[in-house]
Order: structure tokens, then C-alpha cells, then sequence
């Protein structure tokens, strides 16, 4: 039995003569490290696995194409496509639309929702949207206008500073006073928001 490990030179060499199954030996000898160095950085399991996959990819193209330099640091050299591949994802994501706070699924509350609504599900959001409605009414005069002419207008706070005559950070701060005191009613008049 040969007990004896090859470098990452020496598989290299074997790959580059002829022997196909050197590169997988040397991509065995270092998945796992590279699996788990994307995985930390992207904190998703599937996506690491496909970031590895394109990072493997590459790595055997760049040796069938020549261009690969030894330095006897392969892993090192892995590592730093595998770091240029989670950038590229990250890119992409950044790219892709971006999500506002109804699109994720969040309300003026700050509930969430988790799936398509039913007809139920229809009623009873019917049913809160009227109650804090009605406590809304109970809000002092300036938060009350702030939160009618965000939620119910869908006015932008510059909009509403300009429309009030106040500083953005006035319709700001009454806004978040009209958020803690909405939070306060609702519990003390038991409305569950799901």
C-alpha cells in the first residue's frame, strides 16, 4: 500500500502529462477547505456550493489553459478565485432589484408575512387595517397627519416635511412617536397583528 502523499506540484505535473484523475485527487485535497472558506463568507449552503463549483471550474481552466503559474502555493491561489467568485456573487446580488420594506413583506408594524394571503387571511388583515386605523384617530394632531400622509398618502418624508413646513427630521421624529405610541394601544387594547 502506498502510504505516500503527493504534492500539489506533482499532481499538477501528472494532470498537465496526461493523468486525469491527478486534478481530482488535488480538488479532493482541497474542497472542503475552499467549501468552507465561501461558506463563511456567504452564510448560504447552497450558494456556497455553487460559488465552489464555479470556483473549481475555473481553477481547471486556467491549468488547461497554461496560465496557471506555480508558485507552490495552489491552495492559496484557489482560495484567491474562490474570494473573486463571492465578490462577483455579491455584485450580482447588489445588481438585482432593489427591495423595499412592503416588497419584503413587512408592514407599518413591522409584522411579517410568510406566504400568500387566503380569504381568511384577507379578513383579518381587513380587520386590523381598520383597527389601528381607528387608533390612529386617537394620535396626537401632527403624528397622526404624518402617519396619514406616509401610510395612507404614500408620501415621501421630504414630502412631508415640504407639505407640513417642518424640518425631515421633524416628520421623522413624529413619525417614530407615532409608531410608539400606535405600539402602545395596540397593546393595551390587545390587537393582535398577524
Amino acid at each position: 500500500m502506498n502510504t505516500q502523499v503527493l504534492s500539489d506540484q506533482v499532481l499538477l505535473n501528472r494532470y498537465l502529462s496526461g493523468d486525469r484523475g491527478a486534478i481530482s485527487q488535488l480538488i479532493d485535497r482541497h474542497s472542503n477547505r475552499v467549501r468552507d472558506y465561501i461558506r463563511m463568507m456567504v452564510k448560504d449552503r447552497d450558494v456556497a456550493d455553487d460559488i465552489l463549483q464555479n470556483t473549481l471550474i475555473k481553477v481547471v481552466r486556467v491549468i488547461d489553459e497554461g496560465r496557471y503559474a506555480d508558485t507552490g502555493k495552489f491552495l492559496s491561489w484557489v482560495l484567491r478565485i474562490a474570494h473573486n467568485q463571492v465578490i462577483d456573487y455579491f455584485r450580482s446580488q447588489k445588481s438585482a432589484k432593489t427591495v423595499n420594506e412592503s416588497d419584503a413583506g413587512y408592514n407599518v408594524l413591522g409584522t411579517l408575512r410568510f406566504a400568500d394571503s387566503t380569504v381568511e387571511d384577507k379578513m383579518v388583515s381587513e380587520q386590523i387595517a381598520a383597527d389601528v386605523r381607528r387608533l390612529v384617530d386617537f394620535l396626537p394632531e401632527e403624528q397622526r397627519e404624518v402617519v396619514m400622509l406616509r401610510y395612507y398618502s404614500g408620501l415621501s418624508f421630504q414630502e412631508i416635511a415640504d407639505q407640513t413646513d417642518v424640518s425631515i427630521n421633524t416628520a421623522l421624529g413624529r413619525m417614530r412617536y407615532a409608531l410608539i405610541n400606535l405600539r402602545k394601544m395596540i397593546k393595551e387594547h390587545d390587537i393582535v397583528l398577524s
